[in-house]
Order: structure tokens, then sequence, then C-alpha cells
């Protein structure tokens, strides 16, 4: 019987990627080269990897997912939405937690989001899997760091010619009021946005997948928080499925810098529970 064997990319974007001065983008209104805004360590080889092994490999792979990262300017992850409570700027990479905001040491700039935003919070930390914290403004829509690692994005398009069959592109994060690193479900879904709900299409489309191939930046967040989902939902969804029908590229991922521990965390926890572990040079299939 032939296996079909399918590929998730996670959020392969520009501003994740730690890239030479050579494949950076070029902002014509500013007249300045843009850099990418939260490059993660090791990313650009990564997806280098990745391209080749699509291009190696790219015959025997059915069907083609890359997530993208999707936001506005403002979210609440974004410095943007926060002002210290002295009035002053929140900087990048700050941790916001609700008891912090209860005192008053952030707020939101727009005061009327004060107790929606407690909210989110609290039912955030409830959760316990992460804290809030503010990044660099990333992945805005439209915007050069928006779109695709550039050798990824030319390997998914010889695979295109090669099998006539389009990617699956699957956008996340455009609600501003709740984080969305896993693609199959926000951190805290919003009652009022689908989009932040269970993404059911997408997990009954990776379940058909003997083999899913999973890559993508970054490890400790989005590849970690999506892969986690897969194997939370994937059973409930496809009776009979297990966790060796995932397949995590090792050396097609790296961690934030400074969340190294958590990818090693991840992946540890994933090799327990069944999840196959292996590097791009190691899969023929």
């Amino acid at each position: 019987m032939t296996r079909s064997i399918q590929l998730l990319a996670i959020d392969p974007q520009n501003d994740f990627c730690d890239l030479p001065a050579d494949w950076q983008g070029r902002d014509p209104v500013a007249g300045r080269t843009v850099a990418p805004s939260l490059p993660v360590a090791g990313a650009h080889a990564d997806l280098q990897r990745l391209a080749g092994w699509l291009r190696r490999e790219g015959a025997r792979v059915d069907a083609v997912t890359v997530t993208l990262d999707s936001h506005q300017r403002y979210d609440v992850a974004h410095p943007g939405f926060w002002r210290t409570g002295a009035g002053g700027d929140v900087a990048p990479f700050t941790p916001v937690t609700a008891a912090q905001v209860r005192v008053g040491d952030f707020v939101p700039r727009d005061a009327a989001a004060l107790e929606r935003v407690l909210a989110y919070l609290d039912a955030l930390e409830a959760q316990g899997r992460y804290t809030l914290m503010v990044w660099p403004v990333h992945c805005e829509v439209g915007s050069w760091g928006h779109g695709v690692h550039a050798g990824l994005l030319q390997a998914c398009a010889a695979w295109q010619a090669q099998r006539g069959r389009a990617v699956r592109n699957v956008f996340k994060g455009l609600n501003p009021w709740t984080e969305h690193y896993s693609a199959i479900q926000a951190e805290v879904p919003d009652p009022a946005d689908p989009d932040t709900a269970l993404n059911t299409r997408l997990l009954d489309a990776l379940s058909q997948a003997d083999l899913l191939v999973v890559a993508g930046e970054a490890g400790s967040h989005c590849v970690r928080a999506t892969t986690e989902h897969l194997v939370q939902h994937l059973p409930q969804r496809c009776p009979g499925w297990q966790p060796d029908r995932l397949l995590l590229l090792t050396d097609c991922m790296s961690p934030v810098p400074g969340f190294e521990a958590q990818q090693e965390a991840f992946l540890s926890a994933m090799r327990a529970q069944g999840v196959q572990l292996a590097t791009s040079d190691e899969i023929s299939l």
C-alpha cells in the first residue's frame, strides 16, 4: 500500500530568519534595508536544509502545508499595545503578568482595554503554558518580514510544478487580542472569532498523512505549540492515529535565543510519546 506523506512547514518567514545582508529586504519608502525583526539563530540554515530536503524528496511528498504567523501592528504581544505605569515604553522581550497589570506596572495604552486584557492574562496563565511576552513587531501582514524564506519559497514552487498541486497556506495570529503560537488553536480562543478556535479542517487534512514531517521556526514556540496540539487532538479526530506518524526534522528548527531549554524539553517529551526525531539527511522517503 502506498504511504501518504505530508510536509508541515511552520512559520518559515523572513522575520524569524538570521538572514545575511544580501538576503534581506528593501523599504523603498524609507530608503533602507529591512532586516528580520525577530531572527532566530540558525533559522536561515534550517530553512535552506528544509528546502534541500523538499527538492530531493518532493516526488514522494503528497501535500505541503505552510503556516504563516500573521499580525497587525496593534497586537497584545507587541510593544505599542502597552506602556509602563510611569508612562514609558515597554521594551521587546518583556514578560507581562496579570499581577503586574493589576498593580499598575504595565497597562494597556487604551484604558478601555484593561478589563479584557486582564481576563485574557488570567486565562492564559491558568493554562500554565506561557506567560505573555512582548515581542518586537513581527510578521506584519503585507510586509517583507511576513514573507516566506526565499529558498524554501523557491523549493515550494518547484514542488508545485512537479506535483501539479498547490501549497496549503494557513494564516494564524490575525486576532490582536490573543497569542496564536500553534497553527491548531490560539492560546486563548476568542469566542467571537472562529479563526482562533480549534482548526478542525487543518487537523482533518493532516490526519490523512501516514507520515507527517514537521519543521520550521521556532522550535521553542510555534513548532512546539503546534506539535503538542497535533499529538493532543489528532487521536480524537482520527481514531487509531499514533504519534509515530509524526516526524520532527530536528536540524530544520531552532529555538528563540534564551529558550534553548524549552526546545530541548519539547523534543524530549515528544520522543517519549513516540514521535519520530531525525535530521533531514537521515530521512529518505
